[in-house]
């Protein structure tokens, strides 16, 4: 009853906000619920306890009682890989695999190093002093775009589609390198006894890594082949549930990533179960069933997000490194994708070459938007002397993320397409 109890409110409320952005500030939807969600947890904050004391005091609870991590990294995220592959086609993505693959493995690595470098050492001037591990945790967990927040905001904000696609294709498949570095880097600042050692690190990113991809290739394929012999929307919606859903708890059993699988599932499915086992009928109702369950967790994802306000001890402390750590985070994310497009120069001779232009390169910066994977992901750490610390300077950077990058990504890809 309590789930149920809880569910409920989370629907009503995302409904409800949904409904005012669209008649007033008329923003993209999972923006605005996400904004409406923050001022009404400013006023709770400001007037609830004067006016409003026992039921601040109720939704305070109810709100605490939220495992963010664990409903986002556990459930949701799961189903809105899947969802958002299912959509995206191979072709466009088989075009510029190398390019994708170097973006979502050395870059991510590479702005990590390039975050924590620069945090460390301009910490100090900000009154802070904090040693260089945790800078390296905050790295990786700032680090990934967050795959969710990109396809929603892109697709609200009408981006073409081959620009869309380059910057998915990234998306979606750096939150598992992410989630496995920040996971060993997480191990070695609070676990003493971890042996961080070159074997047991790569073999832990083998394992994660290259396991969900596998897992994910079973999934797709046997998943196509069993609709191929029914073709019936209704089952076919079913399989495609069991596969999010039980997808991920063979993935936990077998310590892969799940986010993985569940990309590599939902391209196989969207794109070659698409192609051999399905009538339009299907593909019809498969599609539009995983475009409404994608439009309503996105809903409760930003409602989470803006709720997360109430949770933070005192923002305003960490305000001024929040808007340092900003830029921190765009220089190291425009240095982590203008180097490795440099180096493409050398593979030309190998036939490996770059489509992204300058102006795809601009898309690409500004359109890394981090998201809910890194406030889960910070979330995710042991109560310690820094956690809050770089739980409010998260919050603020993808604050700034979502709102100031979604709302103008979608002009300046507009803009940029004008003068090629």
């Amino acid at each position: 009853m309590e789930l149920y109890y809880t569910f409920s409110v989370l629907i009503v409320l995302a409904s409800f906000f949904a409904y005012l952005n669209l008649r007033f500030l008329k923003l993209p939807g999972t923006i605005g619920i996400m904004i409406i969600a923050m001022l009404v947890s400013v006023g709770i904050r400001l007037l609830g306890d004067s006016y409003f004391p026992a039921t601040t005091k109720h939704f305070f609870d109810l709100i605490k009682q939220f495992d963010f991590n664990e409903i986002l990294m556990g459930a949701m995220l799961n189903f809105l890989l899947f969802a958002g592959a299912l959509h995206v086609n191979m072709a466009d993505l088989k075009e510029q695999k190398v390019p994708i693959m170097i973006y979502s493995t050395v870059s991510v690595v590479l702005s990590a190093l390039i975050i924590s470098m620069i945090l460390y050492y301009v910490a100090p001037f900000l009154g802070i002093k904090i040693p260089y591990i945790f800078c390296l945790v905050f790295g990786t967990l700032i680090s990934p775009t967050d795959p969710i927040v990109v396809l929603g905001v892109l697709k609200e904000a009408k981006v073409p589609k081959r620009i869309e696609t380059k910057i998915v294709g990234e998306s979606l498949f750096n939150d598992g390198v992410a989630v496995v570095m920040f996971a060993v880097v997480l191990k070695m600042a609070t676990d003493p006894t971890f042996d961080a050692t070159f074997s047991s690190i790569t073999w832990l990113f083998i394992k994660e890594g290259i396991g969900g991809l596998l897992l994910g290739a079973v999934f797709g394929f046997t998943a196509s082949r069993v609709m191929k012999k029914v073709d019936d929307y209704k089952v076919s919606v079913l399989i495609t549930l069991s596969i999010v859903t039980g997808g991920f708890l063979v993935a936990q059993a077998l310590h892969v990533s799940s986010p993985l699988a569940m990309v590599v599932a939902g391209l196989i499915i969207g794109n070659y179960g698409k192609k051999v086992a399905m009538s339009e009928v299907t593909k019809d109702y498969l599609g539009k069933f995983w475009e409404l369950i994608d439009e309503i967790l996105n809903a409760v994802l930003f409602l989470f997000i803006g709720f997360e306000l109430l949770l933070l001890p005192d923002l305003n402390k960490q305000l001024l490194t929040g808007f340092v750590a900003i830029f921190i985070v765009l220089f190291s994310r425009l240095t982590s994708i203008v180097l490795p497009w440099k180096f493409f120069d050398i593979f030309k001779f190998f036939g490996i070459k770059s489509a992204y232009n300058k102006g795809s390169l601009m898309v690409l910066v500004w359109g890394g938007i981090r998201g809910g994977v890194s406030i889960a992901l910070v979330l995710s750490m042991p109560e310690g002397e820094y956690k809050n610390l770089l739980l409010e300077v998260t919050y603020i950077v993808v604050l700034f993320s979502i709102v100031v990058q979604g709302l103008t990504v979608g002009k300046l890809a507009k803009r940029v397409l004008e003068k090629e």
